[in-house]
């Protein structure tokens, strides 16, 4: 099945992050690249979106279950 082109609506939805924050770890490579759907129109792969949300929990776990005493 082919990947899902997700606008921006939709990625400040799935993530939980303004435009501008979006931009901003975009801007930085923390966030996965866009690619252009036309003059003024970006998208992102659903499956980039996926995986750093995943990779997101992943730290989250890490780091909460790396800082818990005995």
């Amino acid at each position: 099945m082919p990947d899902k082109a997700l606008r921006m609506h939709e990625v400040k939805a799935r993530v939980g992050y303004g435009k501008s924050t979006i931009y901003e770890l975009k801007k930085k490579n923390q966030f996965p690249q866009s690619f252009n759907l036309g003059l003024r129109a970006v998208a992102w792969l659903e499956s980039d979106i996926d995986r750093w949300i995943a990779e997101r929990v992943k730290l989250s776990c890490a780091a909460t279950t790396g800082s818990v005493s005995k």
